[in-house]
């Protein structure tokens, strides 16, 4: 779609949005020792987290999340990093909210610009990664936030309602964690890995940033677990009224059929007792009556009433 360049010293930081066949032969003609399969990883929709070394540069491909309003779901951003000696390369699709706002307040402002490109490019790949990571912080939040609605609601609500609110936070929560889980390994050989490229320097800011990625994975294991104990909650709730409705209806199935039986059997066309009677009516049902009180009065002491 675009190839955006912002130069400060001698530092170049080459920003891809949405890359075309033509911006891709773009950064071929730039560095041409970039290894063709690297090329071939940005084109892509959507290649595993991986770091790739070469002698000149490093290629690495990380995710990130991305909330999609309209299907209520957070999917997986696509970033990927050519990392050289005097220039950074990010290609993406120009979702991510922290990367564009950066790259936009480095563009308006030459104190940003000095701060972030003043001090190389392994400092720009080192920022561009934790604004990224930090994103992830508001989107653990608005999963405790959904999670704690249903907390609230969970014995109040109808329990078909809050069982469709569980499925897609659970299924969120899912998405997330993959997203999450994938990372952590890529920037743990960021800081403990020896590449050339790197200076040995941003090992302690890499540290950092595993840090945040280790907590945010503890958070979204323990809201996982957390999203998985309601979901049983809410299906013991459903089970026991769907118990109490079964319940009721047998009552009433058990105290129908003797009085369908007795009415049955005063239904036939042979002698019965009180056939002549003036008030044989008025008898079966109160015997009919009466039945069914004795019932009701003995599935209370039994305590199923």
């Amino acid at each position: 779609m675009a190839t955006y360049t912002l130069t400060y010293g001698r530092v170049t930081w080459l920003n891809i949005v949405q890359p075309t066949p033509a911006d891709v032969e773009r950064l071929r003609e730039l560095y041409p020792y970039i290894h063709p399969l690297n090329l071939e990883d940005i084109r892509s929709p959507l290649e595993r987290p991986k770091i790739d070394e070469d002698d000149d540069y490093l290629f690495v491909v990380m995710h990130f999340p991305f909330w999609d309003a309209r299907q209520s779901l957070t999917r997986a951003r696509e970033v990927d990093f050519f990392v050289g000696r005097g220039y950074v390369v990010t290609i993406h699709d120009g979702t991510l909210k922290p990367l564009v706002t950066l790259y936009q307040l480095c563009e308006s402002d030459e104190d940003q610009r000095q701060r972030v490109l003043g001090g190389g490019a392994n400092r720009v790949f080192y920022m561009v990664v934790d604004q990224l990571v930090d994103y992830i912080q508001p989107i653990l939040r608005k999963v405790d936030s959904n999670i704690r609605s249903i907390e609230e609601n969970i014995f109040t609500a109808d329990p078909r309602t809050i069982i469709e609110e569980i499925s897609l936070v659970r299924r969120d929560i899912i998405a997330l964690r993959r997203i999450i889980r994938q990372q952590v390994p890529i920037i743990e050989q960021l800081e403990q890995g020896e590449y050339p490229i790197l200076h040995e320097d941003l090992e302690e800011y890499f540290g950092d940033i595993a840090d945040h990625l280790h907590r945010e994975r503890d958070i979204i294991d323990e809201n996982y677990e957390v999203i998985n104990s309601l979901a049983d909650t809410a299906n013991a709730l459903a089970t026991y009224k769907i118990n109490e409705i079964m319940r009721i209806l047998t009552v009433i199935s058990v105290i129908m059929l003797p009085l369908t039986l007795i009415s049955g059997i005063f239904g036939m066309n042979v002698d019965l007792p009180f056939d002549e009677h003036p008030a044989s009516f008025l008898i079966v049902v109160l015997i009919m009556v009466g039945m069914t009180s004795a019932m009701l009065l003995f599935f209370r002491r039994r305590g199923w009433l």
